[in-house]
């Protein structure tokens, strides 16, 4: 049986890296679930992935999204991958080799993106010269939105090829729209979201659309494009506690920076403070509140338990990069708790006696008292910058 394979990979390009693909016929003789999909070569000089004189890139598959009809007949089968460099070794622009695979994060991405017609290279909605006040868009429906038939066949295509899309909506701004991805494991999360970036890209063809992932793309009042991320893992999901989460919350303001410098191109365009955003320079967490850097769902702060919305990525950050600043964080807020759980730890003398050998004060104590071979005189006080006269023993060994 024939099957067309698409391999899709993150381009070179630095400021924001493009998505590019290539497809493959392959004869299938067994189950998809047992097929070794083979790796693939590519021209990375035209992907500013390497020179001319060693262009060679390998595509290595890591994960494949097919439909649950599989298999039929020339079916197509969609391959994520990574770059490799022609010994095998990661791609310097290969960021998924460095993310950490916590199956226990859970994370939900929120991409928001904009729709330009081709045709005319206007944002939907906005071909008319004096377009009403962003307000009655969001979740608008009839005359207040556009868009709907495109976002709808998006969702549909990610269901079928088994993508955990949970949601859509129409966002604050006009011809902007709003897509919900949640997948358990920072891996999946990442790679899932990366292919219903892809799948957007190639449905717009059909539409004669352009997606517009720019965190700003139209200017004055009007919202930007964000991708808030929803993170948990299994400690804030279960034992959670009020201090845990003032850790994380600490640590994640600590190292906003770094947080900022991988949360997307241009995004000092989107946070202004203004339009459900807080100022790129600043750092803050609020319950409920959309415009923190963080906000600290209701639910979340009942019991200090669940999950929180980093809402500074931008919507064309890549998510990779997103999540290794996220669980670096989470590790660093880990290593706080533990640190502070030892510094309030209260010590069992009576233990640390018998596990070492040592004595306690009163016996101390005894023994200098009845220690007829110690004397404190001018011979013992030698070296000492305090005169011995000046230094006085009772008989309970104060000075």
């Amino acid at each position: 049986m024939k099957i067309t394979l698409e391999y899709v990979w993150l381009d070179g390009y630095e400021s924001e890296p493009n998505l590019r693909s290539k497809v493959k016929v392959e004869e299938i003789n067994t189950n998809v679930n047992e097929f070794k999909f083979p790796e693939w070569s590519f021209d990375g000089s035209s992907t500013k992935q390497a020179n001319t004189k060693n262009s060679d890139k390998i595509l290595k598959p890591v994960r494949y999204y097919t439909q649950k009809t599989f298999p039929l007949e020339n079916n197509r089968v969609y391959v994520l991958c990574e770059v490799l460099n022609s010994d095998g070794t990661p791609d310097k622009t290969n960021l998924r080799s460095k993310v950490k695979n916590q199956e226990d994060l859970w994370v939900g991405f929120e991409q928001e993106y904009f729709i330009k017609n081709l045709k005319n290279n206007i944002i939907l909605g906005h071909e008319i010269p004096h377009v009403e006040p962003q307000g009655k868009y969001y979740c608008g429906v009839g005359g207040n939105v556009v868009g709907r038939g495109f976002a709808e066949e998006h969702m549909g295509l990610c269901l079928l090829y088994g993508m955990e899309i949970t949601g859509i909506n129409a966002e604050v701004a006009l011809g902007q729209w709003e897509y919900q991805v949640f997948s358990k494991g920072s891996l999946k999360a990442a790679d899932d979201l990366l292919m219903t970036r892809y799948f957007l890209h190639r449905l717009s063809e059909k539409y004669n659309y352009e997606i517009i992932l720019h965190p700003k793309p139209l200017k004055g009042d009007w919202n930007g494009s964000g991708m808030h991320t929803n993170f948990s893992n299994d400690r804030m999901r279960t034992l959670g506690g009020y201090e845990y989460f003032q850790a994380i919350l600490n640590t994640f303001g600590s190292r906003h920076h770094e947080h900022i410098k991988n949360y997307g191109f241009e995004n000092n365009l989107r946070l202004t403070g203004k339009h459900e955003t807080q100022s790129i320079e600043k750092y803050s967490y609020g319950i409920g509140d959309r415009g923190a850097s963080i906000r600290i769902p209701k639910q979340t702060a009942k019991s200090w338990k669940g999950y929180l919305e980093d809402r500074r990525p931008a919507s064309n950050a890549d998510p990779y990069k997103v999540l290794i600043e996220v669980i670096k964080s989470l590790e660093s807020a880990e290593t706080l708790m533990e640190i502070k759980m030892k510094m309030n730890t209260k010590i069992n003398v009576d233990k640390i006696i018998g596990k070492y050998g040592t004595i306690d004060n009163n016996e101390l104590l005894n023994e200098y008292q009845n220690d007829e071979d110690y004397l404190v005189d001018s011979e013992t006080m030698k070296g000492s910058n305090v005169e011995p006269e000046e230094i006085k023993f009772n008989i309970n060994g104060k000075q």
